[in-house]
């Protein structure tokens, strides 16, 4: 997909992965409105290039609100990237604490899968109403997932199961919208430079840093973005589930 001109979603888009992809995106020539549940993200969504939207992903009536400004403003999106998600891990199933707390099991799937999946499901809606583009395309959406869906490192399991409903999600979905020229693919990061990553402590970071065969770092967020615009150009690229991870294997305790 040429991406000049076209209409493109990024939620969670006023930090992290999310901003690095909406600052990729406006500079491959797309019309990105961020989609984000913080006010303060307007500020952030500014400098990038991009409008807002106060989006909160576990709604869906502020989703369709946020929906209606973009094409409003431009026209139904083409491209949505899912980047919103929260943190949450350091919690076995059961252990001397007691059992895993069920509220944030819930609140982490709330989130990411049912965050991912309403955004998807009414921005593919809206995308129908678009006339195809060369080769039959009529739009792209692009979910976040995480290696620690694949390699399950120990009190991770309430992340790890959100992430791997992601990734299961993807080919059924390609396969439902394949039809009529939308595109689903899954990016997989490893350990990024985000903000909720580089808040931990130093000692943590270069140990996930030593983890990988190379290179020995925290990916940047921009790198991240760069292949998600790869994506985007790419029509070849459907129902795919792509690492970018530095070809690490997280080890059973982080």
């Amino acid at each position: 997909m040429n991406l000049s001109g076209v209409s493109a979603i990024v939620t969670g888009g006023a930090s992290g992965l999310g901003l690095a992809t909406a600052g990729e995106l406006v500079a491959a020539g797309a019309r990105v409105t961020v989609f984000d549940w913080r006010q303060d993200g307007e500020a952030a969504a500014r400098d990038v290039g991009a409008a807002f939207a106060l989006v909160d992903v576990r709604h869906p009536v502020t989703i369709e609100a946020g929906l209606t400004q973009v094409a409003s403003a431009h026209e139904p999106a083409r491209v949505v990237v899912n980047c919103a998600g929260i943190g949450g891990g350091g919690i076995r199933t059961a252990g001397k604490k007691g059992p895993h707390p069920f509220e944030m099991f819930q609140s982490i799937f709330d989130v990411h899968v049912m965050g991912t999946f309403n955004v998807s499901r009414l921005a593919a809606a809206a995308m129908l109403s678009l006339a195809p583009l060369a080769g039959g395309e009529r739009g792209l959406i692009i979910h976040t997932s995480s290696v620690v869906a694949q390699d399950g490192p120990v009190g991770m399991v309430a992340y790890a199961a959100a992430k791997g409903a992601i990734e299961a999600m993807t080919l059924p979905m390609a396969r439902d919208l394949g039809p009529v020229g939308i595109r689903v693919c899954t990016v997989v990061p490893g350990n990024f430079a985000t903000p909720l990553a580089v808040a931990m402590a130093p000692e943590h970071l270069a140990r996930l840093a030593a983890m990988a065969p190379f290179p020995k770092r925290l990916g940047e967020p921009v790198e991240f973005a760069r292949l998600v615009r790869h994506l985007a150009e790419n029509q070849m690229m459907n129902g795919a589930v792509v690492r970018i991870d530095g070809g690490i294997r997280m080890a059973i305790t982080q």
